[in-house]
């Protein structure tokens, strides 16, 4: 049985992908740079500063990565702020309390930097429920690598077996199926052009993986190792 979970943020949690986008080609526009649907999509899951680093190199910009990742964390903030509209993802937060009152280990474990991460977690009250948080953007490499959930099964404090990956990105899933996770794919409706054929187990709503339905799948020996 599973003794520890390690969340995704955007697109698990919340869906700030919107938000996200429309800062990204705020900051596009601001370099005068063309950055195509299928470019974009590949960049899913992945940190602020890998993206904007492979910008630099794709467009041969003569700038640097800090400055292209505080045009564009800029822009998200005046975003995020002015959006009131803002919610958790449906069945997310009744999942999250089901998970803590059952003594799971809860890890965020997301790409966002960890300015954005505590901005979600205030707004929503979120801190309560988890053990601890990591951002992508304070490690060496960025997702598909699977340095962020090799340190998000360390921070649980249960071994990589016992723990459990909830991702919506192409990225993210290949993260964590190279780290040697059990991988649950969550595609929903806000998550477009992802494959989720590498994950262990995919899910279009929350209540499958409920703690029962987790109980329930370990005794039958079915979809839970």
């Amino acid at each position: 049985m599973f003794k520890a979970v390690l969340f995704d943020m955007d697109g698990v949690i919340v869906d700030t992908e919107p938000l996200h986008r429309n800062a990204y080609y705020q900051m596009f526009n601001a370099v005068n740079i063309e950055v195509s649907e299928d470019l974009y999509a590949s960049y899913t899951g992945q940190s602020t500063q890998n993206i904007c680093e492979q910008l630099i190199e794709h467009f041969n910009l003569p700038l640097v990565a800090d400055t292209l990742m505080n045009l564009k964390r800029d822009y998200f903030k005046k975003l995020f702020e002015s959006d009131e509209s803002l919610q958790l993802l449906d069945g997310v937060l009744d999942l999250i309390k089901d998970y803590h009152a059952s003594d799971m280990s809860l890890v965020l474990a997301s790409s966002a930097s960890m300015d954005n991460i505590n901005r979600i977690f205030d707004r929503f009250d979120l801190n309560p429920y988890f053990k601890a948080k990591i951002s992508g953007a304070d490690l060496k490499e960025s997702k598909p690598h699977p340095e962020i959930f090799e340190k998000a099964a360390e921070l649980s404090g249960h071994h990589p077996k016992h723990c459990f990956v909830i991702e919506d990105s192409t990225n993210g899933i290949e993260a964590a199926k190279s780290a040697n996770i059990f991988c649950v794919g969550y595609n929903s409706l806000h998550s477009k052009d992802q494959d989720y054929s590498k994950a262990d187990l995919v899910i279009s709503h929350f209540n499958e993986i409920s703690y029962k339905a987790l109980k329930h799948h370990a005794t039958e020996k079915k979809s839970f190792a």
